[in-house]
């Protein structure tokens, strides 16, 4: 398992993890960050991240990005 920091934009992966703590957990699963679904990271723009999830395009911060591991 690696973060999706550590993702090349374009590629598919699938969430195997998400970490921290109960209230980012949350957050991220409100914003389609769930278990085994599908994640590709469109960009990475000073070290905030541009990605792909359901369908929308979502950014969120390199501190969110390191907790959703892939």
């Amino acid at each position: 398992m690696i973060p999706l920091t550590l993702s090349s934009p374009g590629e598919e992966n699938v969430i195997k993890k998400i970490g921290g703590n109960p209230e980012v957990r949350r957050h991220l699963e409100n914003l389609g960050f769930v278990t085994g679904g599908r994640v590709s990271v469109i960009n990475t723009i000073d070290g905030n991240v541009i990605v792909r999830v359901k369908e929308a395009r979502i950014a969120i911060s390199k501190e969110m990005a390191q907790k959703i591991m892939i």
